[in-house]
C-alpha cells in the first residue's frame, strides 16, 4: 500500500474527472483514482455521442455554446485528428406532436441555430422516414459526430504531460477529514489531499454518502442503444441524426450502421448496466414504425448510464456544508459536449479565478447551493 499526498483527488476518470484533471494539473499537483481497470469504463466509453447546441436544458444549452469551440478548433497539441465530424441533427414531429416543437422552437437561446423544414424537406434529409409520419422538422445544422475517445484520451495526455497521477484500479474505501486535509483509503493505497473532486458520474452520490456529505439525489437511469444493418443498396453516411420531438427514439449513422435508442432513462442503481431485450425490442418498434427501414441484424447492442440532478442540470461546484467537498456530476448525458466548458469552469471555481469568460452560464443554477436554496423556498 502506498501513502501519497496531492493538492486535489479526482474521483472518477471518465470525462467528466479527466478533463477537469487535465485544467488543473497545470496549477496543481493532482492524482485521479479510477475504481476501474481503465479510464472511460461506464457512461464515457458508451457514449453515442453528438456535439449539438440546442440538446438538452437551458443550463446544459449554455455549457454546450461555451464549448464549441474547443471541439472546432482544441489547442494544437491536444490532438492530430478532428474532434468534430458533421452531422447536422434533425428534430421530427408528427401531427399531434406540433405544438411540443413549435414550443422548442420558441427558446429564445435556439435562435439562430435552427431552421423548420417542411415535410418534403425532411423527407430529402434522411430519405428513410416515412412521409405519413413526418409533419414537420427543425434541422440544426452545425451538430457534429464527437470522437469520444480521442477527446477523452486528449485529457488524459494533456493530464499526463502535466505531471498529473492516473491511479487505477483504486475502489474507494472510506474518507476521513481531519485539519483540512482528507485522507482517502482505496484499494490500491491511501491518497491525501485538502480537495476531493467528485467525478464519480452514477456513484456521485454513493462516493458523497462515504466522505459524509449529504447525497444530492442524483439518479442513475440506464440508456440503451444498438447498432443495425442497413441493406447492401444504402448508404446512410449522409443523414443527419433523427430525433424525436418528444424524445422517444433517435437514430444515427454509424460507420455504415444505424446507431438506434429508444432514448430510455430507467432508473437503477449504479452498476456495469447491460441493455434489456423489451428496450432492444422498443426501440426496433419505434424506429420502424417511424422508417421505411426494417432490422433482421443486430450487430451490437449496449447500455449505458445517465445520471441526473432532480432539476436535470449539471453539478459545478464546492458542497456548501462539508469543505474541500466539489461536485462535478450530474451531466445526465450531455457530459461529452458540456466537458470543455465544464472542465474550465470547475478549474476557476477551484482555483478562484476570474469567472467572465462563461458568458451566459449560470453558475448558480448549477452550484450544489441551489438545492438548499429550493429546499428553503418549499419550507
Amino acid at each position: 500500500m502506498t501513502d501519497e499526498t496531492f493538492d486535489i483527488l479526482i474521483i472518477g476518470a471518465g470525462i467528466a474527472g479527466a478533463s477537469a484533471a487535465a485544467e488543473l494539473a497545470r496549477t496543481h499537483r493532482v492524482a485521479i483514482l479510477e475504481r476501474e481497470e481503465f479510464a472511460g469504463y461506464h457512461s464515457t466509453g458508451r457514449s453515442a455521442a453528438l456535439f449539438s447546441e440546442i440538446y438538452g436544458n437551458s443550463v446544459v444549452r449554455a455549457l454546450s455554446r461555451a464549448s464549441r469551440d474547443f471541439f472546432y478548433a482544441p489547442p494544437p497539441d491536444f490532438t492530430a485528428h478532428p474532434l468534430v465530424k458533421p452531422r447536422g441533427s434533425l428534430y421530427i414531429a408528427r401531427e399531434e406532436q406540433l405544438p411540443h416543437l413549435e414550443a422548442f422552437a420558441q427558446n429564445s437561446d435556439l435562435a439562430g441555430s435552427i431552421r423548420r423544414l417542411s415535410r418534403a424537406e425532411a423527407l430529402q434529409a434522411c430519405p428513410i422516414l416515412r412521409p405519413d409520419y413526418v409533419s414537420a422538422a427543425l434541422f440544426e445544422d452545425d451538430a457534429a459526430d464527437v470522437d469520444v475517445n480521442e477527446l477523452h484520451q486528449g485529457y488524459l495526455r494533456r493530464f499526463r504531460n502535466a505531471g498529473g497521477k492516473l491511479i487505477v484500479n483504486a475502489d474507494v474505501k472510506t474518507f476521513s477529514h481531519r485539519v483540512g486535509q482528507w485522507t482517502v483509503q482505496t484499494s490500491a493505497g491511501n491518497f491525501t489531499a485538502p480537495v476531493i473532486v467528485n467525478a464519480a458520474g452514477a456513484w456521485a452520490d454513493a462516493i458523497a454518502a462515504k466522505a459524509g456529505v449529504a447525497p444530492l439525489n442524483i439518479r442513475p437511469c440506464r440508456r440503451t442503444a444498438l447498432l443495425a444493418e442497413l441493406p447492401a443498396n444504402l448508404s446512410a453516411d449522409a443523414w443527419p441524426m433523427v430525433i424525436d420531438i418528444d424524445e422517444t427514439f433517435y437514430l444515427k449513422p454509424d460507420a455504415g450502421l444505424l446507431l438506434i435508442s429508444p432514448a430510455d432513462e430507467t432508473p437503477v442503481a449504479a452498476c456495469d448496466v447491460q441493455p434489456e431485450e423489451f428496450d432492444i425490442a422498443v426501440a426496433i418498434d419505434r424506429v420502424e414504425k417511424a422508417t421505411t427501414l426494417t432490422f433482421p441484424r443486430i450487430r451490437k447492442r449496449w447500455a449505458g448510464l445517465r445520471s441526473f440532478a432532480p432539476d436535470r442540470s449539471p453539478v459545478i461546484g464546492f458542497d456548501s456544508a462539508q469543505p474541500g467537498f466539489f461536485w462535478l456530476a450530474g451531466q445526465g448525458g450531455y457530459g461529452i459536449q458540456t466537458a470543455p466548458a465544464a472542465a474550465r469552469l470547475a478549474a476557476a471555481l477551484l482555483r478562484k479565478d476570474d469567472l467572465s469568460e462563461f458568458g451566459d452560464v449560470s453558475i448558480a443554477n448549477l452550484s450544489p447551493a441551489r438545492f438548499a436554496r429550493a429546499a428553503r423556498s418549499n419550507a
